[in-house]
């Protein structure tokens, strides 16, 4: 894994956070709703975007796994030895509902393993990544205008102090029984718990940057939905785990659909 890849990687996941907005700023855009299979929805600027990144990564010769991309069967993809996991549009829910909490993932998997990852937020111009060498960093304010020397810039992860009270991120969207208790069972273990929420794969980077010491999700997410959260996760000393809090998260399995697992 070399800076070239990481460089390629941001700008993808820059310039299509830019392609991103011009939709969601632009008030007459109905972003052109569609429902999958899986009753999630699809809108044109996940489309788009799932266009800018495959372009842009084109040069690495590396194969695409993207969530808008056409189907690849486990025949074809078992023989990846590397290759980039994408979620061109994460938190379409929260796109759509207008409140900002969406990002773009890239995420670079080697034999199972996320290991580099990049998350752009689009409407705070926020880009937080995991790479080897570099750790995990936070950078605020990033446009494709202002890339030269990007790597070096930012805040390691984590940089939140200590905080008073055990806090426990949820997902907006996707509260149910199974994860209200296992937050019950944490209020039994500590004394102050505070529980907030946010959408798309930020609630994996709050714990990445230590707003958050736990983030449980038992219920159904894709590899594409974790892989460049998980590699931000790592280089900031946590991880994602199965249910069994000691069980690494792997990726490129025949099911793509990813078993419960925890943040810390």
């Amino acid at each position: 894994m070399n800076e070239k890849e990481l460089t390629i990687a941001i700008h993808a996941a820059i310039l299509a956070g830019e392609e991103i907005l011009k939709i969601y700023e632009d008030s007459s855009q109905d972003f052109s709703i569609e429902m999958k299979s899986d009753d999630s929805p699809l809108t044109i600027a996940d489309k788009r975007s799932h266009e800018v990144i495959v372009n842009v990564l084109e040069p690495t010769e590396l194969p695409v796994l993207s969530e808008e991309g056409a189907p690849i069967p486990f025949s074809e993809r078992q023989k990846w030895a590397r290759f980039w996991l994408v979620d061109p549009l994460d938190g379409t829910k929260e796109f759509i509902r207008h409140s900002g909490e969406f990002t773009v993932n890239i995420a670079l998997v080697e034999n199972g393993q996320a290991l580099g990852g990049v998350i752009y937020v689009p409407v705070t111009e926020t880009l937080y990544f995991g790479w080897p060498k570099h750790g995990a960093r936070k950078i605020r304010d990033i446009t494709s205008a202002n890339l030269d020397g990007l790597i070096n810039r930012g805040v390691s992860l984590p940089f939140e102090g200590h905080k008073s009270k055990y806090t426990i991120v949820a997902s907006r969207s996707h509260m149910n029984p199974e994860t209200k208790e296992y937050i019950d069972r944490i209020r039994h273990q500590f004394e102050d718990v505070e529980v907030i929420s946010a959408g798309s794969a930020l609630k994996i980077c709050l714990v990445a940057e230590g707003k958050a010491d736990i983030y449980p999700r038992f219920g159904p997410t894709m590899e594409w939905d974790t892989a460049a959260g998980h590699a931000i996760a790592r280089y900031a000393g946590k991880n994602i785990f199965l249910t069994d809090e000691k069980t690494e998260l792997s990726y490129n399995k025949e099911n793509l659909l990813n078993p419960w697992f925890v943040v810390k």
